[in-house]
Protein backbone atom coordinates (compact mmCIF):
# COMPACT_ATOMS: atom_id res chain seq x y z
CA UNK A 1 0.00 0.00 0.00
CA UNK A 2 1.40 3.35 -0.66
CA UNK A 3 4.05 2.62 -3.53
CA UNK A 4 4.54 4.58 -6.53
CA UNK A 5 4.42 2.18 -9.67
CA UNK A 6 6.10 3.34 -12.58
CA UNK A 7 4.93 1.78 -15.47
CA UNK A 8 4.94 2.30 -19.36
CA UNK A 9 2.31 3.47 -21.46
CA UNK A 10 1.05 0.43 -22.50
CA UNK A 11 0.03 -0.16 -18.81
CA UNK A 12 -3.28 1.68 -19.67
CA UNK A 13 -6.97 1.19 -19.01
CA UNK A 14 -9.81 1.31 -16.27
CA UNK A 15 -9.99 -1.85 -14.92
CA UNK A 16 -5.89 -2.23 -14.65
CA UNK A 17 -5.12 1.50 -13.19
CA UNK A 18 -8.38 0.22 -11.01
CA UNK A 19 -6.66 -2.74 -9.60
CA UNK A 20 -3.39 -1.02 -8.82
CA UNK A 21 -5.31 1.41 -6.77
CA UNK A 22 -8.21 -0.12 -5.31
CA UNK A 23 -6.95 -3.52 -4.40
CA UNK A 24 -3.03 -3.25 -4.35
CA UNK A 25 -3.69 0.69 -3.10
CA UNK A 26 -0.75 1.81 -4.98
CA UNK A 27 -0.29 4.82 -7.15
CA UNK A 28 0.33 4.44 -11.48
CA UNK A 29 2.39 6.58 -12.82
CA UNK A 30 2.77 6.59 -16.64
CA UNK A 31 3.49 8.00 -19.63
CA UNK A 32 0.41 10.15 -20.87
CA UNK A 33 -0.62 9.02 -24.07
CA UNK A 34 -1.92 11.18 -27.18
CA UNK A 35 -5.38 9.94 -26.98
CA UNK A 36 -5.89 10.99 -23.27
CA UNK A 37 -5.51 14.24 -21.27
CA UNK A 38 -2.22 15.16 -19.66
CA UNK A 39 -1.50 13.33 -15.87
CA UNK A 40 2.09 12.81 -16.10
CA UNK A 41 3.67 13.97 -19.17
CA UNK A 42 6.53 12.69 -19.87
CA UNK A 43 8.18 10.36 -17.99
CA UNK A 44 12.09 9.88 -19.87
CA UNK A 45 13.89 11.24 -17.32
CA UNK A 46 12.55 9.07 -14.78
CA UNK A 47 13.27 5.75 -17.19
CA UNK A 48 17.45 6.89 -17.85
CA UNK A 49 18.00 6.75 -14.26
CA UNK A 50 15.91 3.38 -14.20
CA UNK A 51 18.11 1.90 -17.13
CA UNK A 52 21.23 3.64 -15.30
CA UNK A 53 20.69 1.54 -12.27
CA UNK A 54 19.94 -1.82 -14.00
CA UNK A 55 23.48 -0.75 -15.83
CA UNK A 56 24.96 -0.82 -12.77
CA UNK A 57 23.68 -3.91 -11.14
CA UNK A 58 24.35 -5.77 -14.68
CA UNK A 59 27.68 -4.30 -15.27
CA UNK A 60 29.28 -3.77 -12.04
CA UNK A 61 27.89 -6.12 -9.58
CA UNK A 62 27.78 -8.90 -11.95
CA UNK A 63 24.33 -10.30 -11.71
CA UNK A 64 23.66 -11.91 -15.03
CA UNK A 65 25.95 -14.27 -13.39
CA UNK A 66 25.14 -14.71 -10.04
CA UNK A 67 25.62 -18.36 -9.85
CA UNK A 68 22.74 -19.12 -7.73
CA UNK A 69 21.42 -22.73 -8.37
CA UNK A 70 18.12 -22.40 -6.50
CA UNK A 71 15.52 -19.47 -5.61
CA UNK A 72 16.93 -19.28 -2.37
CA UNK A 73 20.74 -18.85 -3.59
CA UNK A 74 19.91 -16.51 -6.28
CA UNK A 75 18.44 -13.90 -3.87
CA UNK A 76 21.03 -14.62 -1.65
CA UNK A 77 23.75 -14.02 -4.05
CA UNK A 78 21.68 -10.41 -5.33
CA UNK A 79 20.90 -9.34 -1.50
CA UNK A 80 24.96 -9.49 -0.64
CA UNK A 81 25.79 -8.02 -4.13
CA UNK A 82 23.29 -5.17 -3.44
CA UNK A 83 24.23 -4.79 0.08
CA UNK A 84 28.09 -4.33 -0.92
CA UNK A 85 27.30 -1.64 -3.14
CA UNK A 86 25.14 0.17 -0.82
CA UNK A 87 28.17 0.16 1.83
CA UNK A 88 30.64 1.73 -0.83
CA UNK A 89 28.04 4.21 -1.73
CA UNK A 90 27.93 5.10 1.83
CA UNK A 91 31.56 4.90 2.10
CA UNK A 92 32.21 6.83 -0.77
CA UNK A 93 29.52 9.87 0.66
CA UNK A 94 31.00 9.78 3.74
CA UNK A 95 34.64 10.05 2.80
CA UNK A 96 33.78 12.36 0.32
CA UNK A 97 34.53 10.67 -2.91
CA UNK A 98 34.21 12.18 -6.53
CA UNK A 99 32.29 9.22 -7.64
CA UNK A 100 29.54 8.12 -5.35
CA UNK A 101 28.64 5.18 -7.58
CA UNK A 102 31.68 4.22 -8.43
CA UNK A 103 32.94 0.71 -7.40
CA UNK A 104 36.51 0.74 -9.68
CA UNK A 105 38.36 1.13 -6.03
CA UNK A 106 36.97 -2.00 -4.08
CA UNK A 107 37.53 -4.11 -7.71
CA UNK A 108 40.09 -6.78 -7.18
Amino acid sequence: AGQVILADKGFAGKEFEAFITERLEGHLVRPDRKDEPTRHGRLARCRQWIEAVFDTLKGQLSLEQHGGRTPAGVFARTGQRLLALAAAIWHNWTTGAEAKRSLIAYDH
